[in-house]
């Protein structure tokens, strides 16, 4: 097959999407920094530290940047945070016809802008498409049946990750709606840690239950307002991704947020799990997108002040449930 394609980054979903690329039959490289795991994948083609139990005997390994120079398809598995240092790297190699996919999910957080809109300012010329939805790489990485969503501003770059990505155990789905699946791949992370305290907590099923559809309501008024198409939310990358990493331990939201939960910081929280944890960094981006915007969304706040103002857990679900009574569905979802 003639697509090259180098995937950037060399955490867990970073290697799952290499294997899977990889055993398709393309030329796939994985770009790392990290020089024991590349040593080590070189060595034995299993990432021991982040994805042990996969291998990838089809892949290539490199910590020269340099390799996305005649590439196809550039695949971003790096954090949120790290996006603009990234595609400035990027910039003096990558080819104008190649097309960024993005798997972060997140904002860059000092200007709270999409990753798109970051992209789309570094690398003007290049196709954007983000890839989202329910799909924990540990069982991306053992072909457990997944399905997720593509979205871009370019139908037809989206239909070429499409066909790119799915396999018989990996069905891919195209939406044009760029700014609510990345919208929903973000938010949901933010929820999946207030899960995570509920848990934490020792609440039970109707508390998780509770958080999980207003968490999806609040997801969906900021989307909304930031021109995202409501339904959106109610597929793949919304109420999909928001079920999974609400309720599975492969989750590093929820499980920092049971640690959170039980007493412990985000940073002691964030140091305990080893990987970077996006919805700590995405509720601060969250908070200031919803005071920018004046948009009510209590849980969101609430967590920030878990987070970053050092509310206790417990008080800020006493606080939620004694809020003023209210119908449940607001005015904007009729505008």
């Amino acid at each position: 097959m003639k697509n090259k394609i180098s995937v950037i980054g060399g955490g867990s979903w970073g290697t799952a999407i290499t294997y899977l690329l990889s055993n398709k039959g393309f030329d796939t490289s994985m770009y790392l920094r990290d020089e024991a795991v590349l040593n080590n994948l070189i060595k034995t083609k299993e990432n021991k530290k982040y994805l042990p139990g996969v291998i990838l005997n089809k892949a290539k390994f490199t910590n020269k940047i340099e390799i996305v120079k005649d590439c196809d398809y550039i695949v971003l598995a790096t954090p949120s945070s790290a996006i603009v240092s990234v595609l400035d790297d990027l910039k003096k190699y990558i080819n104008d016809n190649a097309v960024i996919v993005n798997l972060a999910k997140g904002f860059e957080p000092k200007s709270q802008r999409r990753i798109s809109e970051v992209s789309k300012e570094i690398l003007p010329k290049n196709d954007f498409v983000v890839l989202s939805g329910p799909s924990h790489a540990e069982e991306v990485g053992k072909d457990i049946p997944t399905a997720v969503v593509c979205a871009s501003i370019s139908h037809e770059a989206a239909k070429k990750v499409q066909d790119i990505f799915s396999n018989d155990k990996f069905r891919v789905y195209t939406n044009n709606d760029l700014i609510g699946v990345e919208i929903g791949g973000a938010l949901k992370n933010i929820i999946a840690l207030g899960a995570g305290m509920s848990d934490g907590l020792g609440y039970g099923d109707n508390t998780k239950a509770a958080l999980m559809t207003r968490g999806i309501y609040e997801m969906s008024k900021l989307g909304i307002v930031l021109g995202a198409n409501p339904h959106t939310f109610t597929g793949l990358s919304g109420i999909g991704d928001l079920i999974v990493t609400c309720t599975s331990m492969h989750s590093r939201n929820r499980r920092a947020g049971i640690l959170i939960g039980k007493g412990k910081s985000k940073d002691e929280a964030s140091k305990e799990i080893g990987q970077v944890v996006e919805g700590i960094k995405t509720t601060k981006s969250a908070y200031e997108l919803s005071l920018i915007h004046k948009v009510d969304m209590p849980i969101v706040r609430k967590l920030y002040k878990v987070l970053y103002e050092g509310m206790n857990p417990e008080e800020a679900v006493k606080t939620l449930m004694a809020r003023e009574k209210k119908a449940e569905i607001e005015q904007i979802f009729f505008e």
